[in-house]
């Protein structure tokens, strides 16, 4: 965009995201997105009621999940063999931070409420770096 000299505007354009200012784990391992994910086991009997009942507690808390600053994206994942039932929260490496102070909410209702769920077992977390190859 030109100004009223005929100069082109110049803009504040935050810097793009290189291996000099991403947090590294170690030379070469940069990373630009922390997620968390809660796992757990769900059941076959009663006609899978325990994943119905998991997801439907995904629904309740989806909201809440997404408002989390800095989110990126939020997954389910669901394996019908090995009976997986995982959501995985990215959020940016710069707010990964503020909501690992939160304890990350809503995570201590999820894992309490699936803990009530007849069926759901092994309920574990983890936090985990990501960055695209």
């Amino acid at each position: 965009e030109l100004d009223a000299s005929g100069d082109l505007e110049h803009r504040r354009i935050a810097a793009p995201r290189t291996a000099a200012n991403m947090p590294e784990i170690t030379t070469g391992v940069e990373f630009d997105t922390v997620a968390r994910e809660w796992r757990c086991k769900w059941s076959e009997e009663d006609d899978k009621a325990s994943l119905q009942q998991l997801q439907e507690l995904l629904n309740e808390l989806a909201p809440a999940i997404k408002a989390t600053p800095g989110v990126k994206n939020v997954h389910r994942m669901v394996c019908g063999a090995c009976l997986d039932f995982k959501i995985i929260t990215a959020v940016s490496a710069e707010n990964f931070g503020e909501w690992e102070k939160s304890e990350f909410a809503p995570e201590k209702e999820f894992l309490e409420k699936a803990a009530e769920i007849p069926g759901v077992s092994k309920i574990e977390t983890q936090t985990i770096t990501m960055m695209p190859v």
